[in-house]
């Protein structure tokens, strides 16, 4: 069986209602309170014995005074065996662009693997947080949105591919990798400022059967 994999687009909702689309130019509004909710979930069982999904998520928001984020990604393995062991893959990668000052920022990145009576198998939770803050409102660059799309495919990919559990930790640790100097870059944002700030919250939890 062809593992799944889904892109899940949403949009950052502020607080008071109002949505601002995810691969827009940045939100306007000074005095506002942005949240951002993102994460994908995986299943494997006797059913289904390879499952993965991904998340690939761009949020950008203007000028916030608070920001609450959260990132999840959650892999389960149920009742399969050494002789017939299932896989279980969820990846989510969250990016947020936002500016202030003295921005009141609750992040929350977590990823969470197990495995229920399923001996032999292979269960990998991994949520990647990137938050990236300039001192004026900027939106990411034509070129560094074509970029992330490229990095989007390849996480795609990992679907299809059969790497050894290792493998495919060292790829998505990699793909991770870019995203962070991508965004890294002076260029990376219509700011004119110099390099921008990007904060990193990684959280990979399981491989092997545990």
């Amino acid at each position: 069986m062809n593992p799944t994999s889904r892109c899940l687009l949403r949009i950052g909702l502020l607080a008071a209602g109002v949505a601002t689309a995810a691969t827009a130019g940045p939100a306007q509004a000074s005095e506002a309170v942005v949240v951002a909710r993102d994460g994908v979930r995986t299943t494997a069982d006797h059913r289904h014995h390879v499952q993965y999904r991904d998340s690939f998520t761009v949020h950008q928001f203007g000028t916030v005074v608070g920001a609450g984020l959260r990132n999840n990604a959650d892999a389960k393995s149920v009742g399969c065996t050494a002789d017939d062991a299932c896989r279980s893959v969820a990846l989510s990668f969250q990016i947020v662009t936002l500016s202030g000052d003295h921005v009141h920022l609750n992040a929350v990145n977590e990823g969470h693997a197990v495995n229920e009576h399923c001996t032999g198998c292979q269960t990998l939770a991994g949520a990647y947080q990137f938050v990236l803050s300039t001192a004026h409102p900027a939106a990411l660059t034509q070129d560094t949105k074509r970029q992330l799309d490229d990095i989007h495919r390849r996480l795609d990919a990992l679907g299809a591919s059969r790497l050894p559990a290792t493998q495919l930790k060292q790829r998505a640790d990699a793909l991770a990798a870019e995203v962070k100097a991508l965004l890294s870059k002076p260029g990376a944002t219509t700011a004119k400022a110099a390099r921008p700030e990007v904060t990193v919250h990684r959280h990979l939890d399981g491989w092997p059967g545990h």
